[in-house]
């Protein structure tokens, strides 16, 4: 079975790893991966480099990023993602096309696929968030798909109710929740040494992606983020850099200069799966709106607090505390996530076998 993965960001090549390494190893799959988006660029830490040290069979790579963070910009990358998959997909003959998520890239990429009756199976469909346009997409691409894969039975039902069958859709559980069983965290000390970040440290873990469906509140939101910020004295930190939408440009700029005047602060453009879960598990909670912020801190029942509309539609496990973005709910809501303690209701992403049971069924779908 020919299989091609496409992946376009340090996170969704993160997450993809336990499902890689299956289909490398099983002889009943010829594996290739379609690489494109923020992995090519410089400025998000040119994450191909993850890739070709893993050794996973590379057979394309294409340039779609978008220049700037507009929204004539992204309008004008979907586009020209669209057009350079048109090309990809007459070189090629795969019989599944395995994609994740919500990006619009994704989606353009998919969107590309259909004239050429490819079969798609897609990854995390099913999941709501109300403040992204990425929302949009991500049903979108559930609707272009022909197989489906849930991270939990809510979500599955939701893929049910879009595509009007419940054929080839599966509550698989979360390929996060295989990494967190199957890797092998980094010690404190190897942490140090690799990334020069003390975790012994009280620390928090924080990522804030825009929202982009009333994309023009970001400079109030990051304003409002970087004063609470200015508060948490007693924390160290570690800011991972926006991903590519609509003014995370703006974003990451605001966030550069806050870092350079701050000692307790700490910039990275990009962990990798090692590094971020590691410093997941050691931080004392996360802060921001981004999707790990619900299955993997729910996998280390780590408390979250949960920042603005972005994934509003999620799954709210005890471990999240939502806030809206201002500072004086900000401090609140950090000062409740110091207190949470344990809960079993966050474990409902599944039981780290995602990724075999994928196999399974991709195998079962191409032996019809």
């Amino acid at each position: 079975m020919k299989v091609a993965v496409l992946t376009s960001s340090r996170a969704d090549y993160g997450i993809y790893r336990p499902l890689l390494e299956l289909l490398e190893k099983d002889s009943f799959f010829d594996l290739s991966l379609l690489v494109f988006g923020t992995h090519l660029s410089e400025k998000f830490g040119n994450t191909i480099v993850n890739i070709y040290a893993d050794e996973y069979k590379i057979v394309e790579k294409i340039d779609t990023l978008p220049t700037g963070d507009s929204p004539s910009e992204i309008s004008y990358s979907i586009g020209k993602t669209i057009e350079e998959f048109s090309k990809v997909w007459g070189k090629h003959n795969f019989d599944i096309v395995v994609a994740l998520g919500d990006r619009y890239e994704m989606f353009a990429a998919v969107s590309s696929a259909i004239p050429f009756n490819l079969k798609i199976a897609h990854i995390h469909g099913g999941e709501t968030t109300l403040g992204a346009i990425d929302n949009t997409f991500r049903h979108a691409i559930t609707l272009m798909s022909n197989i489906h894969f849930t991270a939990a039975e809510e979500y599955r039902k939701r893929v049910i109710e879009i595509v009007g069958n419940e054929k080839n859709v599966y509550n698989t559980g979360a390929l996060s929740i295989d990494n967190i069983k199957q890797i092998q965290l980094l010690t404190l000390e190897q942490f140090q040494e690799k990334f020069g970040i003390d975790l012994s440290i009280p620390s928090i873990l924080f990522t804030f992606h825009p929202e982009t469906v009333e994309f023009e509140r970001n400079t109030y939101y990051i304003n409002e983020i970087i004063c609470a910020l200015d508060e948490l004295n007693d924390y160290q930190i570690i800011i991972t850099m926006p991903n590519s939408d609509t003014m995370g440009l703006q974003i990451r700029s605001e966030l550069n200069k806050f870092i350079e005047k701050n000692a307790n602060a700490i910039g990275v453009e990009s962990f990798g799966s090692l590094g971020y879960l590691t410093c997941m598990k050691h931080c004392s909670m996360l802060l921001g709106n981004t999707s790990s912020g619900f299955i993997e801190a729910a996998g280390f029942d780590k408390p979250v607090i949960n920042l603005g509309n972005r994934q509003s539609g999620r799954i709210i496990t005890p471990n999240i505390f939502n806030s809206q973005i201002n500072k004086i709910e900000i401090i609140n809501a950090i000062s409740k996530a110091v207190s949470y303690s344990s809960s079993k209701e966050t474990k409902i992403y599944g039981n780290g076998k995602a990724a075999e049971q994928m196999i399974k069924h991709l195998k079962n779908y191409a032996n019809r």
